[in-house]
């Protein structure tokens, strides 16, 4: 039996609506949950899937698996109506026949087909993301790839094979060196690790698999900052790189990267990179959701939803918006500008279940008066920076506290071993660890193997 605080629904299932979505009391609330993807992604480790250092089911957890009391749509949310507390939605499902059925006077009919949904709602929760920013540079929607679901580390992680196996069949050394330039622009946590799994990948795998190959091998990070890691402990950031140099990972900074072209970069400066797989992790943009709103909340500069205190969402005057809420990377609080970071999402899913419980059990009180404001604590920051090894920044807790080295790659194995959110993925990630290993990493590729359906696809995508 729910009671008056009723309808509460979750849109999203990041780091903040599923931490939402679990942890919520289902005897308080009638939980409902809007996302286009039916599992929770474990982002830390994102960037060993694609160079198969672990395997993607590691790092997700099914959105099914904990919504026996909620009520579930694999859907995106197109808009929200604010004044008549519903939201329009576009089901993320493939097309099925229709169903053909029979009236009870005899006629034929079909049913089905229809992909949009209109749902209502008491209390509505914001936590749908952001999308990679691209800065409106030409080329890089169509010949870059990002890195922010596992459909991303898949086609990394084929596009990394295919490039090896064309360089084998070549016999051109200009087509080799070009196939075999792996580019990534981002110098933050991302790029970073993104670029120390796959130059591990490159010197343990590959190096076996291809050793003909190595001598035409490059791997470059190129960054528009004076350094990478910038956000980090600057001693931190400089051991970064002095190790990316060592390792023969080039770093580029102050680099300015005016178009993409199929397999070229033009730099500012007017040269031009060949490259065989280009990754773009430059920071984050508006989700799609967030600028259908424009003109409906007040919005930051940086194109985020804007909330009070309470992460409560406020309309284009300032003024709060009724049982509307927004967190994580989507959304900041009004004069005080919150990091988008997974670490914020989880505080702040934390704090809003508390506080909604709270006030289910006092409902006659508003929001505000049942409990603080939300709080942000920095708990640092943790990347991976290749050959087991890692660097910790914990200086907002303390100016002592950081690491680097071995002895912080184990602090951030164990961390996220820990966060990892099953006992199911808690035993199987240290078993592929385990077995990367002793056996190597698995370099097989899943494509289309059919020719007739490979050539059609590739007649659509030319």
């Amino acid at each position: 039996m729910h009671n008056d605080i009723g309808r509460v629904m979750i849109l999203g299932s990041g780091w903040g609506g599923f931490k939402l979505l679990r942890d919520m009391d289902k005897n308080a609330f009638e939980v409902v949950a809007v996302s286009p993807r039916n599992h929770f992604l474990f982002t830390p480790l994102l960037a060993s899937t694609s160079v198969g250092t672990l395997e993607f089911r590691c790092i997700t957890e099914p959105v099914r698996g904990y919504t026996r009391n909620v009520e579930y749509h694999q859907a995106w949310c197109d808009t929200v109506d604010f004044e008549n507390s519903t939201v329009d939605c576009t089901l993320n499902l493939s097309k099925v026949p229709k169903t053909h059925i029979k009236s009870p006077e005899g006629k034929e009919g079909a049913i089905g087909g229809n992909n949009h949904i209109r749902l209502d709602y008491d209390h509505l929760i914001i936590t749908v993301g952001s999308y990679s920013n691209t800065f409106n540079i030409p080329g890089v929607k169509e010949h870059a790839f990002f890195l922010k679901e596992v459909a991303d580390a898949r086609k990394i992680r084929s596009r990394v094979l295919e490039c090896f196996e064309r360089a084998e069949m070549s016999r051109s050394d200009e087509e080799r060196k070009g196939l075999l330039h792996f580019a990534v622009v981002g110098g933050g946590p991302t790029g970073v690790e993104f670029s120390s799994e796959l130059h591990d990948f490159i010197r343990e795998d590959c190096s076996r698999l291809f050793p003909g190959l190595m001598n035409y091998v490059t791997l470059a990070v190129y960054d528009v900052a004076p350094t990478i890691l910038a956000n980090f402990d600057q001693s931190l950031s400089q051991y970064c790189m002095n190790k990316f140099r060592r390792s023969g990972i080039e770093v580029r900074t102050g680099t300015i990267v005016e178009r993409v072209e199929d397999g070229k970069m033009v730099l500012k400066c007017g040269k031009e990179v060949p490259f065989g797989c280009l990754v773009w992790s430059t920071g984050l943009t508006e989700n799609p959701l967030v600028a259908a709103l424009e003109g409906k909340v007040l919005k930051s500069k940086s194109k985020r939803i804007m909330t009070d205190p309470y992460l409560r969402v406020l309309d284009t005057e300032g003024k709060v918006i009724p049982n509307v809420y927004a967190l994580g990377d989507c959304a900041t609080i009004q004069d005080h500008e919150l990091p988008q970071t997974a670490q914020v999402a989880n505080q702040q899913a934390i704090w809003l279940r508390k506080a909604l419980n709270k006030w289910s059990k006092q409902p006659e009180k508003s929001f505000a008066d049942v409990t603080a404001p939300f709080s942000f604590k920095n708990l640092g920051s943790m990347a991976y920076i290749g050959n087991w090894e890692a660097v910790v920044d914990m200086t907002k807790i303390n100016e002592k506290a950081k690491e680097s080295g071995k002895l912080a790659w184990i602090f951030w194995r164990s961390s996220y071993l820990t966060m990892s959110v099953s006992i199911r993925n808690k035993l199987i990630i240290p078993m592929y660890w385990a077995m990367t290993w002793a056996f190597g990493r698995d370099v097989s590729s899943f494509q289309e193997y059919d020719r007739r359906k490979r050539l059609m696809n590739d007649d659509r995508e030319g």
